[in-house]
Formats: C-alpha cells, structure tokens, sequence
C-alpha cells in the first residue's frame, strides 16, 4: 500500500484591475520568462488572505486590498524537463493596489511588473504561465464575485489544536 497521499499545491492569485488594464508579473521559470498574475504558494499558518496580501506585495512592490474571492481553480502540469506532475489549486481574490513602493524590490525571479488590456492578454497566450491566468480575468470582466467571507479560517490554523 502506497502512504504518500496525493495533494495538490496551493496557491494564492491577485486579479487587480485599473482602467481595463490588469496588473501582471514576468517571472523566471524553467520554461523561460512568462506572464502570471501576481501569484504564489500559501505557507504554513497563514491564511488564504493573508498570503495573497503578501505575494502582492512581495511581487509587485504594491499593498494589495482583497474585495472579492473570484473562485477556486485547479489545473494540472506536467515538466517532463523536471519530471513533474503537478496539480494547482488556486485561490484567486480580486481587489486594488496603490503606487510601488519606492526603494521595495520585487521577489527573487520577477523581473517587472506590467498592466496589459485584455486584447494584449490573449495574444500573449503562449507566454501564460497557466492557463488559470486568462481564466480568472475572464471571470473577473464577467462580473464574478464571491464574498471573502466564503473563505472560513478557524482560530487552529495560528494555535494547532493538540489531539489525544
């Protein structure tokens, strides 16, 4: 009997939108410089909101404020360079940043931010770094928008409950 259980990696997206333009990262990746939004893994003890705050900020120099959870998204790569096979499921919250941060630098690997328009964003399809990037600004220019409540957190995930 295999005792490795299968999980997904979990991740955190920001949608941000200003003018019809959507705020993108370029990052480093073993497939060469890609496009994503604003992105990363959530981390032991924090919350859903609390890492999409802070891979905002450590990607784009910018404070984010979350207004709205878009939904949840999976999709699954395969690396054979790597000998992956990976599944994503992603968190995404839309919501507003202000100006960069003088003097922040972006997080190892990002090498600028950028706002592109949605015709720019699907010509650039090949540069996506997932597919969950058109798809969740798709849903954003839809109107989809879910209460940040419908992310419940318990008190145990910053104090484990001690069993038996």
């Amino acid at each position: 009997m295999n005792d490795e259980r299968w999980r997904p990696n979990v991740t955190v997206a920001a949608v941000i939108e200003e003018g019809g333009r959507y705020l993108l990262v370029e990052e480093e990746t073993a497939e060469g410089l890609m496009l994503n939004n604003p992105a990363g893994h959530l981390d032991p003890g924090e919350s859903p909101l609390e890492a999409v705050v802070r891979e905002a900020l450590e990607e784009t120099a910018r404070a984010f404020v979350p207004e709205a959870l878009l939904g949840l998204y999976m999709a699954r790569f395969v690396r054979p360079v790597r000998g992956e096979d990976v599944t994503y499921l992603r968190l995404a919250f839309c919501g507003r940043v202000g100006e960069a941060i003088a003097g922040r630098a972006l997080d190892r690997g990002i090498h600028r931010t950028l706002w592109m328009d949605i015709e720019d964003l699907r010509a650039s399809q090949a540069r996506h770094r997932s597919p969950l990037l058109l798809r969740c600004i798709e849903d954003h220019r839809a109107g989809r928008r879910l209460p940040l409540d419908a992310v419940s957190v318990d008190p145990s995930l910053y104090a484990p409950l001690v069993k038996g």
